[in-house]
């Protein structure tokens, strides 16, 4: 036998303490330069992005590693932007939705994901009865009930709906396609989604989300509505107003589909959020979520194409699917669960790579690119991947669609018809029109002058401005949040000489005008 005297075992021990300590010395010092890269990244792209505020956070093998934020809260002020500072997350509270479902799931109030709606729902009902009779929970969570994406928004989007409301209208809302024959992202089915939690649970959706995901994740920061946010809070900002970047004077009212997109959080409470959902449904000591329900919703459920230009440009993505709550991606070789999220003037991301034991969270005050180039400028570092300049390309592509935009609209000026005039007297345009999905629109004629309100919407007034024969264009006061390019009012003639139908033409890429009808309201 071999034996080892006791000056040689100390001797191998203290070589193993220093190997140890030396691999954690290195692994430390190796993690440092990563967040230096990172951090120096983000703040040229805050300034190359001309973002008011932004905050991020980086969790890694269980910690919070990285946790900071950048710029002001609000134009012409002072008050910088923190790690606590509070942001709108819009769709990110997606997730939240079906965690409690899974948590409801678990606890055995709720058979499964493919329960029928209608088991909880008895009064839900969509356009096709045969959708409403086999609608799953499932179906409601993974965007594939046959409605196109934000199909049906403009119901809650800053309207005075209640939840119930904007539900009941839901029947009128006509699909685009085959039911679970594709994918069409859907806020409104995430808020029948929300409301099967609060049937099933006796809560609100907004006092279970607390109760039992905020409060045990000590989440103290996040809210459920933008009307509980107070102190640190950073102000949303766009270009809506027509004079560049402004701070918006009020938040958009998102209650009426708030299981789709009403929770504001802080990059650090999002921190322990991520950390929760990496470590498989547990935080601490206790499993929120079961681990088969933590699988369950971040496996795929619907798929997306991956087009051959996309697949390119992210160098190596296979595949582009959605699971229950979050979108499920590939790239460099590992799963991404992420999901994105974006209201008047805020855009946020929040990213995990479950086999690199790494999350991300980032949050900002003005509708950019910033979130996704720092979500992949993060996986680069983390990765030891080949450096991309991210926010470069990103920034590129979103000056191409400006720029797009402006020749655009170029051709539609000079195909305008000069010195026309309306086939009937502008007052007579005057009146309501309505139609069964949205409710009334109203026409005033103030002053000689064309006036347009949605009524569900108050914020919503436009003046209408003659454009050529029956058509307007419509000028949507600083009342309105979103930034709507130039669009137009179409008045229809009837037979008998009188305007019988608005028809609302407003391009932008989240809220389809075109779904509403609006004709003339008799007495």
């Amino acid at each position: 036998m071999c034996h080892i005297g006791y000056m040689q075992k100390r001797t191998i021990a203290t070589l193993l303490a220093l190997l140890v300590f030396s691999a954690a010395v290195f692994a430390q010092t190796s993690l440092d330069a990563k967040l230096a890269e990172i951090d120096a990244y983000a703040q040229k792209a805050h300034v190359d992005w001309n973002v008011p505020g932004m905050a991020v956070a980086i969790v890694k093998d269980g910690k919070v590693v990285f946790a900071k934020g950048y710029g002001i809260k609000k134009l012409g002020g002072n008050d910088k932007v923190d790690a606590d500072t509070v942001f709108a997350i819009a769709s990110n509270s997606k997730a939240f939705t079906t965690a409690s479902i899974a948590m409801l799931i678990d606890e055995g109030k709720i058979g499964g994901w493919d329960d029928k709606v209608s088991k909880y729902l008895p009064d839900f009902e969509l356009y096709d009865p045969y959708v409403t009779k086999s609608l799953t929970i499932r179906d409601l969570v993974s965007h594939r009930v046959g409605l196109d994406t934000f199909s049906g928004d403009l119901l809650w989007y800053e309207t005075t709906y209640s939840t119930d409301e904007v539900l009941k209208r839901l029947r009128h809302l006509k699909p685009t396609r085959g039911f679970r024959s594709g994918f069409g992202y859907q806020n409104l089915m995430f808020t029948a989604a929300g409301k099967i939690v609060e049937k099933v649970s006796g809560k609100s959706w907004g006092e279970f989300v607390k109760e039992r995901i905020l409060k045990p994740l000590d989440m103290k920061n996040t809210t459920t509505s933008v009307k509980d946010v107070k102190g640190n809070a950073a102000w949303p900002h766009n270009e809506s107003g027509g004079n560049g970047l402004r701070a918006l004077t009020h938040r958009g009212n998102v209650d009426g589909a708030a299981p789709a997109a009403a929770l504001n959080s802080s990059v650090n409470d999002v921190a322990k959020w991520l950390r929760m959902q990496l470590a498989s449904g547990k935080s601490g000591d206790k499993q929120m979520i079961s681990e088969k329900n933590m699988w369950e919703m971040h496996q795929p459920a619907v798929l997306l194409q991956v087009s051959p230009g996309a697949a390119r440009f992210y160098g190596s993505k296979h595949f582009d699917t959605y699971g229950l709550g979050w979108a499920v991606w590939d790239y460099r070789g590992r799963k991404v669960v992420s999901h994105g999220g974006g209201l008047d003037g805020m855009i946020s991301r929040t990213s995990m790579m479950p086999e690199e034991n790494l999350g991300l969270v980032v949050l900002t005050n003005s509708e950019n690119s910033v979130p996704t180039a720092l979500q992949f400028k993060i996986y680069d570092v983390f990765m030891d991947a080949d450096k991309r300049d991210w926010s470069a390309q990103f920034k590129g592509f979103a000056d191409a669609r400006k720029k797009r935009a402006d020749e655009a609209w170029k051709k539609i000026v000079d195909a305008r018809k000069a010195d026309t005039k309306t086939t009937i007297p502008v007052e007579s345009f005057a009146g309501t029109y309505s139609g069964e999905l949205y409710g009334d629109a109203t026409v005033s004629n103030e002053n000689g002058k064309l006036v347009l309100r949605l009524v569900p919407a108050p914020n919503f007034v436009a003046d209408l401005e003659h454009w050529h024969y029956n058509t307007f264009r419509i000028k949507w006061r600083p009342s309105v949040a979103y930034n709507f390019p130039p669009g137009f009012v179409v008045f229809k003639i009837g037979g008998n000489g009188e305007s019988e139908e608005l028809v609302i033409d407003q391009p932008n890429n989240d809220f389809w005008f075109y779904e509403l009808e609006f004709k003339r309201k008799r007495p």
